[in-house]
Parts: structure tokens; sequence; C-alpha cells
């Protein structure tokens, strides 16, 4: 288990779902990751920050019944100052959709969209420093952008925050590793027409487990669905799963760990 210090602008610091269900959803993850739960933030509704060992790392919020939104996590990234960041997202193409607003005094926010047309958060740290663990079961331990093609998506990133890349030199694999410092932080995965249509560019985030056998068992007994089955990659064991509203993440356990 390692526990965060300040996060460096561009680092993803946080991740937060926002659902239709919020006690059902905390049933779901409390039973999966061992998550136990005390409230945050109002201001967009009910919301509650999930922690391991009384230490945070997730936000779940709760949407109204007539907001329409796709059901998904959505990373959050690190930033000095949120209302530049987001007027530097807009001048390189992005959009933003929530904010920059005050979250009470734990911070400052917004929700934008890159111009792939995926979803990510920037976050302004006060009170809240953001994910407070890493490493251990049930904390989320990589975040990797699903999109067409990496190369025009990528330059937005890099612009906005400063990015360096390091890319997979190969014919058949676009992948891109984005690093901050010399240390990767987040990842770009350009799947061509594998891209799911009703999802669209999109961020995963990924989060450590024990067993991800063991755990793609209990997704589906606890009312989600296996997406994709376990399996060896690179990064470690990992299956792609949804929860019971249909939020899609990733489950694994890194290499960096070792067999089970």
């Amino acid at each position: 288990m390692t526990e965060a210090t300040r996060h460096t602008p561009g680092t993803p610091c946080w991740v937060s779902l926002m659902v239709h269900g919020l006690d059902r959803t905390q049933s779901f993850y409390g039973e999966l990751f061992g998550w136990e739960f005390s409230p945050g933030p109002q201001q967009l509704g009910p919301y509650v920050r999930a922690l391991i060992d009384g230490k945070e790392v997730a936000g779940i919020g709760s949407l109204s019944a007539d907001r329409q939104l796709p059901i998904a996590w959505t990373p959050y990234l690190a930033t000095d100052d949120a209302d530049t960041t987001a007027e530097t997202i807009r001048s390189c193409g992005g959009t933003v959709g929530v904010g920059p607003l005050d979250a009470e005094d734990a911070g400052r926010m917004a929700v934008v969209t890159d111009p792939a047309g995926a979803v990510f958060g920037i976050w302004q740290a006060s009170a809240h420093g953001g994910t407070a663990v890493y490493g251990t079961h049930g904390t989320p331990v990589w975040n990797e952008l699903l999109t067409v093609e990496t190369s025009s998506v990528g330059k937005f990133y890099q612009a906005v925050f400063g990015y360096e890349v390091e890319a997979v030199v190969s014919a058949d694999l676009d992948y891109v590793t984005l690093l901050l410092k010399g240390r990767p932080v987040a990842s770009l995965h350009g799947v061509g027409h594998a891209l799911p249509r009703n999802r669209g560019t999109h961020w995963m985030t990924y989060f450590e487990v024990e067993d991800p056998d063991e755990a793609a068992e209990r997704v589906v007994g606890l009312g989600g669905h296996v997406v994709q089955p376990p399996r060896e990659a690179s990064s470690g064991r990992l299956a792609i799963v949804a929860d019971p509203e249909g939020a899609v993440f990733t489950i694994v356990r890194s290499a960096a760990r070792g067999p089970r």
C-alpha cells in the first residue's frame, strides 16, 4: 500500500462515478472492493467518498431521474489552477461541461471533454487532495484513454498538461504512454474500428484486485456483468467488467505484484 502525496499537475488524482441508484451502487462496490463510505460535497446532488482503511479512494454521486447521462467512471487530472486549465482546454479544442466550481472546501473542479469526445475532470485540491492510497485491493491503479487513433488527441493532452510521450514503435499497435518528469501516469490506446460504437472515445479506469478471476465472478453475483473475461496482458492479469448500471471498468492484478 502506498499513500499519496501532493499530485503533480496532470496526474490522475481521483475517479468519480455518477449513478441513478446510489444505495445499490454503494452495495455493489462495497462488496466487490471492501469500500466503506462517508459523505462528500453535495453541490451536484448526494455524493459519497469511498474509503479503504479510512483513506479516500474514489467518489460516487447520485444523478436525478431526469438526467440521462452516460454512466461511466471519470478520472480527474490534477491542476494548480482549475480556471486557467479550463481556458486552456477550450483554446485547444476541448469543451467545459461543468464548472469550474468550488466543491465546498474540498477543492475546485470542472468536468470537461477532449476534442475526440472523452469526458474527464480537472481537480484543484484544497482540503481534499484526491485518492489517498494506491497499490492494494480496491484502489485505482491506472487510467487509459481508448480512442480511434492517438496522434491528434495526444497533442491535445500534451498541450494542456505538458506530458512527455512514449510511443510503442509497432505497425499494428497504436499505444502511447503519458509521462510527467519521466514517470508514467496514464496511456492512450488507439483501437480504430474496435472502439465500441455505443461509447465512443472514453477513459477506462483500472482497479487493483487480489484475484481477477474471483473478482469477475463476484461482479456477476452482485448484478454486474463481464465484458471481457480474465486474461493475461503485459500489465498483469485483467478482466473488463461492468457494474449493475453499466459503468465499465477494468480489474487487474498488476504484473509488478507478481502472480497470486
